[in-house]
């Protein structure tokens, strides 16, 4: 999709535990990260409890060079948009990507209702209370990071097989 700044090429990574390969490679040639988050109780603490594939996926972000984050906490429309509630889940998932190493400057929290639309290219009326951006503003103003040519080439494995008379492929 393209905004008024960029092109951006989206990887989706489920949150299954049987695509997290997939989630590697796609996040180890990714610029920056999009985290979705469900504003709701029980699905918040689902991602995010101990060994919770949100937890999993922002700590893998990092770990693979990922530097700038957008966590979207969507579904708001099923919270009736309760600023306590964002605030709430952008206190504790601050906190933990801080904690992963990610700086307060590359992290942007944005409040959305994607199945209704609110908040991801217009403000939304719904949430009077927030006066950050949208999501597609929040994408707009990340930083492509820098490309080091003169560093070493990484390149994401997916699988190893011996092969007989080759020996081991990747």
């Amino acid at each position: 999709f393209e905004t008024e700044r960029c092109c951006f090429t989206v990887a989706d990574a489920p949150g299954h535990r049987n695509f997290i390969k997939n989630m590697i490679t796609g996040t180890s040639q990714a610029d920056c990260a999009l985290l979705m988050v469900a504003a709701r109780e029980k699905e918040f603490l689902s991602g995010f409890s101990e060994g919770g594939q949100t937890r999993e996926h922002a700590i893998l972000c990092h770990l693979l060079g990922v530097q700038a984050m957008v966590v979207a906490i969507n579904k708001m429309d099923t919270v009736e948009y309760a600023e306590a509630i964002f605030t709430e889940r952008v206190e504790v998932l601050r906190a933990f990507l801080e904690g992963c190493g990610y700086a307060s400057s590359a992290l942007s929290f944005v409040p959305l209702s994607g199945y209704l639309g609110e908040n991801l290219i217009a403000p939304s009326a719904a949430m009077p209370w927030y006066q950050g951006p949208t999501l597609a503003a929040a994408l707009d103003a990340l930083t492509p990071p820098d490309r080091p040519a003169d560093r070493p080439l990484r390149i994401p494995l997916q699988g190893v097989c011996k092969v007989g008379g080759l020996g081991t492929v990747a």
